[in-house]
């Protein structure tokens, strides 16, 4: 997919972040599009940005955690725009627990819409992408899919999860000579709002000493290290060039050196910056899952 004029697409968690800049940026190169976020108000917003680059741009509230509700809007999207070639399945929410304590709510939550988000999105869209000739399947993981974190199993779990579901999928739609072709992304730290919107485990707060408020607000601040902006050109452009695989901004590129040079021994330094940020061995969880 050499550009993405006259081209539809779906964008998933398009309310705010880089959802939202790339429905700007696919709008600014003709691009139409169908956007899904579970906020109306923050998806209408973008509707408006959007249409006032020249896009059509339909809307529709979708929780992607609701396999039904995704095959749905995903007929709507066929039946309204006549095809769909792109899909992004870039909706994710963020969780910091202990990997012994995690809440199985929360557990299930954050995978609901990480991991089964994507899962549903492909699988939706998929007849829909074979349909158009001309395909591509965007699924956003994190560099937590290519490293580790302590306090961020849930969060790991779900973005490793997303890396070999779509590495797996681009390698059989490879061998099935499809029309159709799948990137998956790895963000670093990108200046969005899902460190705000987090949960964060009580568990974690007792033995940090710092509330969950606290906690998002420090978060938020180490991820302002790439825009959504130069994140939605960093993803077009690997679609561009059909990449299997695009890590966005300097922090993941360089972790994802690091990981591949020293294997598990990442870790040790990832410790390292920890008990330098925390200022003391970080302990152990004391509580039990709910």
């Amino acid at each position: 997919m050499k550009n993405f004029q006259g081209k539809v697409a779906a964008i998933t968690g398009a309310g705010s972040g880089i959802g939202r800049a790339l429905a700007i940026e696919l709008a600014q190169r003709g691009c139409a599009l169908a956007l899904a976020d579970l906020d109306p108000q923050r998806l209408a917003e973008t509707q408006a940005l959007a249409q006032a680059e020249g896009a059509r741009a339909t809307a529709a509230t979708v929780d992607v955690a609701n396999r039904q509700a995704v095959f749905d809007w995903a007929a709507q999207c066929r039946a309204g725009h006549g095809k769909v070639n792109l899909v992004f399945n870039n909706a994710g929410v963020a969780l910091t627990s202990f990997a012994e304590a995690t809440a199985p709510a929360d557990f299930e939550w954050l995978m609901g819409i990480n991991f089964w988000g994507v899962v549903h999105g492909t699988q939706a869209f998929m007849p829909h992408l074979r349909a158009s000739g001309e395909g591509h399947v965007i699924n956003i993981s994190s560099l937590f899919g290519i490293m580790a974190m302590p306090t961020q199993s849930a969060y790991n779990a779900s973005k490793f999860a997303v890396r070999g579901f779509t590495e797996a999928l681009r390698m059989e739609l490879d061998l099935a000579g499809a029309p159709v072709s799948a990137t998956c992304v790895h963000p670093g730290g990108v200046a969005t709002n899902i460190a705000m919107a987090g949960r964060v485990d009580p568990a974690v707060e007792r033995v940090s000493g710092m509330d969950a408020q606290a906690q998002r607000e420090r978060a938020h601040r180490m991820i302002q290290v790439t825009t959504p902006q130069s994140a939605a050109r960093q993803i077009l452009a690997g679609v561009q060039r059909n990449a299997r695989r695009v890590v966005v901004g300097p922090d993941a590129k360089l972790m994802d050196i690091w990981t591949r040079l020293l294997g598990s021994w990442y870790q040790p330094l990832v410790l390292r910056g920890v008990r330098k940020l925390r200022g003391k061995e970080p302990p152990v969880a004391d509580s039990k899952p709910a």
